[in-house]
């Protein structure tokens, strides 16, 4: 049994332990930034182009990252794109004798569309779309034998934003409803990203958190058991609507996601909240993947949770590591010490 599969368990069995707090490293930012996905590269571009804007880490960059995470065994899921879970699940192996569980981001809506000069994420309201196949997912290719042993990952996330615009949002909700009839039929789980709106939706923003919520809720109210999501992953719209949801129903899992990367104090005092608030679930991407030592990133993160540490001694022993190891700091540790947002989406 993989690790995830251990700590659903024992959460739906209402364990309240620290240990099954879930912490998913997501790595499948190239399905929403390109070529900008695994971050600035230090130092002079290797190849030249565009050096006034920076120059950006490649794709085996991105890929070592991975493997290294992977190798750590602390996060419980690795979300990747298909490609990457191709070449690293599939070809690679890594995940088949790991605790760790590979997940695959099965659509990329049109708000992740992050690409420089793109106008999609903050102009236009979301639009459904899927790239990946679950076949291509579970497989590796089309087939039509789907009780075979997978041999990429059998969990996606699947990302749905209500806008308050009813032809799009009537349209995402018929795309998800596809997507489930189908992931039933094929042995396939999921868990379910719903963002804010990614446009303005035409109500105050202290009614966003409860538009999401009721949205939540009432979408997920005509799905039985087959069909649901293992868990969720939301905005962290603050303290109360975290409660609010967390608590409608013990059996759907809440999680957080992380957002834009920010300073350290940011993801430590983030993760903590959000599970002090009743999450159960935390998956962070930009924040690990643009720190500066990722995998002291992740085991902070993991003493967060586990209450070994409070946030802001995180944040100091962080930089200890830095110091340490002969890391630069982005940041000097009094500015890493400040909270500067909790704005949580892809914009």
């Amino acid at each position: 049994m993989k690790r995830l599969d251990q700590k659903l368990a024992n959460i739906l069995a209402c364990s309240t332990a620290t240990v099954d707090f879930i912490i998913a490293d997501a790595k499948d930012g190239d399905m929403a930034f390109g070529i900008t996905a695994p971050g600035p590269q230090n130092g002079s571009c290797r190849h030249g182009y565009n050096e006034s804007e920076g120059c950006w880490k490649t794709l085996g960059d991105y890929r070592k990252q991975i493997r290294e995470v992977i190798a750590q065994d602390i996060v419980d899921i690795v979300l990747l794109s298909a490609s990457n879970l191709e070449q690293l699940g599939i070809k690679e192996g890594l995940f088949k004798n790991s605790a760790i569980t590979p997940a695959a981001r099965a659509n990329d809506t049109s708000d992740v569309w992050a690409v420089r000069g793109g106008k999609y994420p903050t102009e236009h309201p979301s639009r459904s779309f899927r790239s990946a196949t679950l076949d291509h997912i579970k497989y590796g290719r089309l087939t039509e034998n789907h009780s075979a042993p997978f041999i990429g990952a059998d969990l996606g996330l699947y990302s749905i934003t209500f806008t308050n615009h009813i032809d799009w949002d009537y349209k995402a909700l018929t795309d998800y409803q596809d997507f489930r009839i189908e992931a039933e039929r094929k042995g396939f789980r999921h868990f379910l990203e719903v963002f804010n709106p990614n446009v303005n939706p035409g109500i105050p923003d202290k009614k966003v958190a409860g538009f999401l919520n009721d949205h939540i809720v009432r979408t997920l109210a005509g799905v039985t058991e087959a069909g649901r999501p293992v868990f969720l992953k939301i905005p962290y719209n603050g303290p109360g609507p975290l409660e609010e949801l967390a608590s409608y129903d013990p059996r759907m899992i809440v999680g957080i996601l992380g957002g834009s990367a920010g300073t350290t104090l940011d993801a430590f005092q983030l993760i903590h909240d959000a599970q002090k608030h009743g999450a159960r679930v935390a998956l962070f991407g930009r924040k690990i993947n643009l720190s500066e030592s990722p995998l002291a990133f992740i085991e902070f993160l993991r003493r967060v949770v586990d209450g070994q540490i409070t946030p802001t001694d995180a944040v100091k022993a962080y930089h200890n590591v830095l110091r340490k190891t002969g890391i630069k700091p982005q940041r000097h540790l009094q500015q890493d010490m400040q909270l500067t947002s909790n704005k949580m989406s892809y914009r």
